[in-house]
């Protein structure tokens, strides 16, 4: 496994991270913990949480493992996320000072951490000026109670403006935003990447395996069963596989993923994580895993590199599907290329 920074920090991590989603959920303590370990021997330095995961439980279940092991704990880089309710009332939410001070305490508290290494707001939050924010972080930062903090499903614009109101006010930057990224949605590469390579911030892709569909575990017209996330749903199951199952460009990058690693004596979840690894700004990929065999196979895609004749296929044929204006050749392109010529 290779090791970027962190963003624009000077922190280094893994180039897979481990994501504890599924910890407390449908991943008990024991399984927890057996995915930690074989993370940390696999050389993973860097582990993504929230305090939403199982309302709690999955920082939890992270503290208790940290403590358990102590030499490790003392390597990985801990992130989590504040901005969804933990409680019922209407300051239980978002992402004002109000909410994330307690927030941010309580995360403290649950994974038994003097100090946060990433600290990331889950969502936007129309309600809170950003500048409010962004002053908290700042000071969460001066006080030593987080090290850096990130995004989580911004959109280019409040990237953009995120990082210019902490510029202007001399206040700690942003360095990482942590999007759903994968082959089958490519759509944050119109303005969400441009946004994070402008500002130098680095990318942690969620879902990846676009839910286990690149993965190979589903088949065209075939209704999910078995140990799937959609197969052991199956009324939720159905509502997302029918619009995924129904367009063509979906079993067409499934094909191609799976050509490319009978290529490479590789697995289709290796290959697509090699992808989204291999992507500009990426820093590290987050996995998802249920199980021991599912982490196992993921972890193979930290030493396979695609060549650049093998992501340019893969690229070619899961480009995002967008109208021609703004972004196609009938849009500001195309008057670019016309003043380049001379109108």
């Amino acid at each position: 496994m290779d090791y970027r920074k962190l963003g624009n920090s000077g922190a280094v991590v893994s180039s897979l991270c481990l994501g504890t989603m599924t910890f407390g959920a449908e991943a008990d303590e024991a399984t927890s913990f057996q995915l930690m370990d074989l993370y940390a021997e696999a050389g993973g330095n860097f582990l993504d949480t929230a305090d939403v995961y199982s309302a709690g439980v999955s920082e939890e279940i992270v503290g208790r493992w940290l403590k358990a092991h102590p030499t490790e704990a003392g390597q990985m880089v801990v992130a989590t996320k504040g901005r969804f309710p933990m409680g019922k009332g209407p300051n239980d939410i978002g992402i004002s000072r109000r909410h994330l001070v307690r927030a941010l305490d309580a995360s403290l508290k649950r994974l038994g951490v003097g100090q946060i290494d990433l600290y990331q707001m889950h969502a936007w939050d129309a309600l809170t000026p950003i500048e409010e924010t962004l002053r908290f972080l700042n000071d969460a930062v001066s006080a030593g109670k987080i090290a850096y903090y990130g995004f989580s499903n911004f959109l280019g614009w409040h990237i953009t403006k995120a990082v210019h109101l902490a510029k202007a006010n001399h206040w700690a930057p942003p360095v990482t935003l942590q999007p759903q990224y994968n082959l089958l949605v490519r759509e944050i590469e119109l303005e969400i990447v441009p946004a994070c390579l402008d500002a130098g911030i680095g990318l942690l892709p969620w879902s990846p395996l676009g839910g286990g569909w690149l993965a190979g575990k589903y088949q065209r017209d075939v209704k999910p069963t078995g140990a799937t996330r959609l197969g052991e749903n199956p009324n939720r199951g159905m509502e997302a596989f029918g619009p995924r199952n129904s367009q063509e460009r979906t079993w067409q990058i499934i094909d191609a993923v799976a050509a490319v690693a009978k290529n490479r004596e590789a697995t289709s979840a290796q290959v697509a994580l090699a992808w989204v690894a291999a992507q500009p700004a990426v820093t590290s990929v987050i996995l998802g895993a249920r199980t021991a065999e599912q982490l196992k196979d993921n972890l193979g895609a930290g030493s396979l590199t695609l060549g650049s004749d093998e992501i340019a296929s893969l690229s070619a044929i899961s480009a995002p599907q967008i109208s021609d204006y703004p972004y196609g050749t009938a849009g500001t392109n195309q008057r670019f290329r016309k003043i380049e010529g001379g109108r």
